[in-house]
């Protein structure tokens, strides 16, 4: 039976024996016989890791250790609430902390710290566990964002929406008019608005008319005070 460890778009944690492309943890989520218990997460911290970095191995959910959780790729962890990790993704952290602070009008001097308080305030409902989610115009939303349509995860690319599944993109429907609902935490749309570009399952690419990058023309800025407007409104 597959462990409960699987993150969705919609920030759900789920069994799925499909595997992802990354890792990444929120501290320790599981008891002793590797079951989740209510919480979600232990500190602000939630990072993405890769698979496998300098042959370090570890056995899954182990008593005592941090809960593995698993995405099936970075636009997905992104859309959770995940930021990578400044150990084994340090490229992609730099690159992340640059865009992060552009697109939210941050100070240069802003800490990870920082921005793992601003993520947090941004990607859960305050007074529950369930993931923070706003409406914004669809033709406004960046290559790489989820958005919610009929109660299921669709990832913004090239102009359209991809279906996301547990094992990959299955299906492609036109981008609306008019608002959507955003599950990526508005300060990680604000990054990607900005210039960073989440890796994405090659599903994605085959199903964007066989191979669609992140547009390079992302670059939008997206000052605080338009997510914090929305986050306010949401409350």
């Amino acid at each position: 039976m597959p462990l409960q460890n699987r993150v969705t778009p919609l920030g759900e944690i789920v069994a799925d024996p499909a595997r992802g492309q990354l890792m990444g943890n929120r501290g320790i989520l599981h008891d002793d016989a590797r079951r989740l218990g209510v919480s979600r997460w232990k500190h602000k911290a939630w990072i993405i890791c890769v698979l496998s970095f300098k042959g370090r191995r570890r056995a899954v959910m182990a008593p005592g250790t941090y809960t593995e959780l698993f995405f099936l790729d970075e636009a997905t962890a992104l859309a959770a609430g995940h930021r990578p990790c400044a150990e084994c993704r340090r490229a992609a952290a730099r690159g992340f902390r640059h865009a992060f602070i552009a697109g939210n009008g941050m100070a240069d001097t802003a800490s990870t710290r920082d921005i793992d308080a601003c993520l947090h305030e941004a990607r859960i409902a305050r007074g529950t566990r369930d993931q923070l989610r706003v409406e914004q115009p669809a033709r406004d939303l960046p290559d790489g964002v989820f958005v919610v349509i009929e109660g299921r995860p669709w990832l913004v690319l090239s102009g359209r929406l991809l279906r996301w599944t547990p094992r990959g993109y299955d299906a492609v429907r036109d981008l609306p008019v008019g608002p959507v609902t955003v599950a990526t935490p508005m300060p990680s749309v604000a990054a990607i608005a900005a210039g960073y570009r989440p890796a994405l399952h090659e599903s994605a690419r085959a199903r964007a008319r066989g191979g669609v990058s992140i547009r390079s023309s992302q670059r939008r800025t997206w000052q605080t005070v338009v997510w914090l407007g929305s986050l306010r409104r949401s409350l």
